[in-house]
């Protein structure tokens, strides 16, 4: 078993001494993503009872901000780089390592590159997602990306790299982070929306609104 202890605090605040097992920062990130998980599942019930899927959407994304950079912190503190942990034997298990590049470590040290091209990406989504988007899986899809991007977005700018931290034990892959997979998750869904949605629910209000001029944000308010 793993076992770390470090020090937290010091000259100007009181300090904390933890002693921390392998399993037990496994046993943490599971709480925590847990937590994630029924803060969505309880936002997407209520935005389908109150028909307010945006405003709902806004929160989870920032849950998943909340919960991606607690459990980047804890690993940070807990692991030295490179070391592992137990998370859920034969399936994952935690690896604190630094991603200096994209995905599979593209583009490597071309930090302000990426927060560049990181940044442009979310304000466009950001647009879509307030302007146009209305169907519930496009506005869940494009806000549950926003959310893992600007996860690794502060990493890149406040660290210079991001930490990673899930491997995977059933097939050799990257190590990645929980706003990896909300990225990856929204972008399945994103797919799914465009290919089986856009054309059927957003497309027609989309050439409606430039018709008559409308301001699709305004109409979008009456969302169901």
């Amino acid at each position: 078993m793993n076992e770390s202890i470090g020090i937290i605090g010091g000259a100007d605040g009181p300090t904390a001494v933890y002693v921390s097992s392998g399993r037990a920062v496994g046993q943490s990130v599971l709480l925590y993503v847990t937590i994630l998980i029924v803060i969505l599942a309880l936002a997407v019930f209520l935005a389908r009872q109150k028909g307010m899927h945006r405003f709902y959407a806004v929160i989870g994304a920032a849950w998943v901000v909340i919960i991606d950079q607690w459990v980047k912190q804890l690993v940070a503190l807990t692991l030295d780089l490179g070391a592992t942990a137990e998370l859920l034997p034969g399936l994952f298990r935690l690896r604190h390592v630094h991603n200096y590049g994209a995905a599979w470590s593209s583009f490597s040290g071309a930090r302000w590159l990426l927060v560049g091209v990181t940044g442009a990406g979310l304000c466009v989504l950001l647009w879509l997602a307030t302007r146009f988007v209305r169907h519930p899986l496009g506005v869940w899809s494009l806000w549950l990306v926003i959310g893992g991007g600007i996860g690794n977005l502060i990493d890149r700018v406040r660290l210079g790299y991001v930490v990673d931290m899930l491997e995977t034990e059933f097939m050799s892959f990257p190590v990645f982070n929980v706003a990896d997979i909300f990225v990856t998750c929204g972008t399945a869904a994103a797919a799914v929306y465009y290919f089986k949605y856009y054309e059927k629910y957003d497309a027609p209000n989309r050439e409606k609104e430039k018709a008559d001029g409308t301001d699709p944000a305004e109409s979008g308010k009456h969302e169901r």
